[in-house]
């Protein structure tokens, strides 16, 4: 992600978008044209003239996962059909078997990334609380369950 090597850089460095395309491996128009998105949704300032480039307008606590996806036009959806209406049909008029789950991950994926910050991405917080979240549920349990064949009975 091109906005986690800029905060990674610094909250106060000025960074210029071709030594981001680089580390990130990502096309120098392409990264111009997400960072001029960013800019309008003022997540980042731009510096001209020599040792110009980007830096983030806010704190890396203060800006979200979902507040740059939605400043890209990056939406998180998990079905196939059009539009941000949550009634709209998968195949014609008619919604599909599974429509309703679908919808329900996306929002759930939105909530999540609401309130995950780029700092959180910088810092590795998430995958932190992931292994701790991990290590907890493989702790054996104190209750032994009752076993299948005497549930079966």
């Amino acid at each position: 992600m091109a906005l986690a090597d800029l905060a990674k850089q610094g909250e106060d460095s000025i960074v210029n978008l071709s030594s981001i395309a680089e580390r990130q491996q990502i096309s120098l128009p392409y990264l111009e044209q997400l960072f001029l998105k960013l800019r309008r949704a003022d997540l980042v300032t731009s510096f001209r003239g020599p040792g110009g480039g980007y830096a983030l307008q806010r704190e890396v606590g203060q800006i979200t996962i979902a507040e740059i996806m939605r400043a890209v036009d990056e939406p998180v959806k998990m079905t196939r059909c059009g539009g941000g209406d949550h009634d709209v049909g998968c195949m014609g008029d008619d919604r599909c078997l599974t429509h309703d789950l679908w919808d329900a991950l996306g929002r759930q994926i939105v909530n999540f990334l609401d309130g995950v910050t780029l700092g959180d991405v910088v810092d590795n917080q998430i995958a932190k609380e992931m292994m701790r979240g991990a290590a907890e549920r493989s702790e054996p349990e104190v209750q032994d369950a009752p076993s299948r064949q005497a549930a079966a009975k």
